[in-house]
């Protein structure tokens, strides 16, 4: 049998499908470490336990999976009907056995990545709309799961921790926190640097900012609101005793 190849030949797209892939068996092997009980165990969200983890980045899946559906075919098929929908089957997964939770996310994860090799090249530049409303090409969707199968292997509290992540995958996942936050105005007065980059993000513009800097796994840790380990602040040339709070991500 011959083996089936993305359609898509753009190298920029195919490096982020194999960032994609490759953060989805990262996620699958922290998943796979985890016995049955320990799927009960707290992770590292508030309120979710490691089943609500996994849940999401089924469902997820699923939901990335409508949208390179509607962009092959042009009939819209939404992320979600509603955010309200979305948490709800978050929810309901929490509560699958553990063998059908598995089976969720592998099943989901194969769905997606044949969808996404099945998908003509130029279809990568239709429009679909993501559950926040914004209207995007279709090869958003490849950046949107990276994101989501990183992280969340993360939250799996199972050892895995941002260092972890690629430097290309850090480095973009920064660079969209921070630029959430300036588009909000939630950025004021933070300058944020991440040691051995040229990186300079945030409010710029301040003219007595505090500035926010360590590692780029430590900053991008600290910018989506899962600590403060290694990360220094100073104001002024002085060192603060305590870390501001990153500004809320989504």
């Amino acid at each position: 049998m011959v083996a089936r190849h993305d359609q898509t030949t753009d190298p920029v797209l195919l490096e982020g499908l194999l960032q994609a892939r490759r953060g989805t068996a990262f996620f699958a092997r922290k998943l796979n470490e985890l016995t049955d009980a320990d799927l009960d165990g707290d992770s590292l969200l508030p309120g979710w336990t490691r089943r609500h983890v996994v849940a999401h980045v089924g469902y997820n899946a699923r939901a990335v999976a409508r949208l390179v559906e509607w962009a092959a075919t042009g009939v819209e098929t939404p992320m979600y009907p509603s955010v309200e929908v979305r948490n709800h089957e978050i929810d309901f997964g929490a509560t699958l056995s553990p063998i059908a939770l598995r089976n969720l996310f592998d099943h989901s994860a194969v769905h997606l990545n044949v969808e996404w090799r099945d998908l003509p090249a130029d279809n990568w530049h239709h429009k679909v709309k993501t559950v926040q409303g914004r209207t995007v090409p279709a090869e958003e969707t490849v950046w949107m799961r990276t994101r989501e199968v990183w992280v969340h292997a993360v939250d799996l509290d199972n050892g895995a921790t941002f260092n972890d992540i690629p430097a290309p995958v850090l480095a973009r996942l920064l660079k969209d926190i921070t630029g959430a936050w300036h588009a909000r105005g939630t950025d004021a007065g933070l300058l944020i640097t991440a040691d051995g980059t040229d990186m300079e993000l945030g409010d710029t513009a301040a003219t007595s900012p505090t500035l926010v800097s360590g590692s780029l796994p430590a900053i991008t840790q600290w910018a989506t609101g899962r600590g403060t380990e290694g990360v220094a602040a100073t104001h002024d040339g002085g060192p603060l005793d305590l870390v501001p709070m990153a500004p809320a991500w989504i």
